[in-house]
């Protein structure tokens, strides 16, 4: 068995809390966005608010770190399957639908099985038995959270586990492509926020509906701050700086933490308890990941 503790250069540590704290973020914004929705903001406001903020605190990188080593075409393919506008109108539409506990499950606890197969498919990067086993450990356990929900709720929240499939799809296209052309954490904040910002806060402002005008002040500022600094800024650093460091299955293998981490965020927050099969369900998540962190 390897010891992640011995004979590890810090960078490989680094590129551990790096993935842990895209966890914590990821957690906070599924809970975080399902509290602002709920509150009477429209999932395109909620997009408008976290692109002024990340564009504004962003501006510096698009000058000074552009990726002019990619192709453009290339970068344009990154812009929109990244974490930017388009992801974000599908998440936040999702958890209008759907509980939080979906969002982990469906949107996050997906994202390794996606990445593995695109890995396989277009790099041709083979899993191993244990790294195998270790994702259909982490598919059963998020199964069982989301289980009880899916099949005592309605075709909204049905609605909802299609959105959040489809942003897991994008976020595994994107973690591939960040490793695929070399970019950097500067490199992915210089491609993310202004240039979706550009195309998007035109597009709701003219057309799309809003309740921004009628909102809570405070729901409005929580919102703003927490999007434009956390999944805006943070989080694209500290996934790229993973991918890297730990290679894009071990790094989206974390995400199956985020089903654990924001079922139990929502308890105070939200006021959504967990059953007896979604607390197995979580250890079982949580023993899926820990083999996968084992097998390297």
């Amino acid at each position: 068995m390897n010891n992640p503790a011995a004979g590890q250069p810090p960078r490989l540590w680094l590129g551990y809390l790096s993935a842990l704290g895209v966890v914590a973020i990821w957690s906070s914004f599924i809970v975080i966005s399902r509290l602002g929705l709920t509150s009477g903001l429209t999932a395109y406001d909620v997009t408008a608010l976290r692109f002024i903020v990340g564009a504004v605190i962003t501006l510096p990188f698009v000058i000074l770190h552009w990726p002019r080593h990619v192709a453009w075409k290339n970068v344009v393919f990154l812009i929109i399957f990244g974490p930017g506008a388009l992801y974000s109108v599908i998440m936040y539409l999702g958890l209008a639908r759907s509980p939080a506990a979906y969002a982990g499950v469906f949107a996050n606890g997906t994202i390794p099985i996606f990445t593995a197969l695109l890995a396989f498919t277009l790099l041709g990067e083979r899993l191993n038995k244990i790294a195998f086993a270790a994702i259909a450990v982490i598919f059963a356990g998020g199964w069982m959270v989301g289980a009880e929900g899916m099949s005592a709720d309605s075709v909204k929240s049905i609605d909802g586990v299609i959105f959040f499939l489809g942003g897991s799809l994008m976020v595994s296209i994107f973690v591939l492509g960040v490793r695929h052309w070399k970019l950097t954490p500067k490199n992915t904040l210089a491609i993310i926020n202004l240039p979706n910002a550009f195309v998007f806060l035109p597009i709701w402002y003219f057309w799309l509906p809003s309740t921004l005008e009628t909102a809570d002040i405070k729901d409005i500022v929580i919102q703003a701050l927490f999007q434009g600094l956390g999944p805006g800024f943070l989080a694209i650093i500290m996934m790229t700086h993973a991918v890297h460091t730990l290679g894009p299955t071990l790094t989206t293998g974390f995400a199956a933490w985020v089903p654990t981490v924001a079922a139990i965020m929502a308890i105070p927050v939200l006021g959504e308890l967990l059953s007896p099969l979604e607390w197995v369900g979580i250890l079982t998540v949580t023993a899926g990941l820990s083999l996968l962190i084992w097998r390297r």
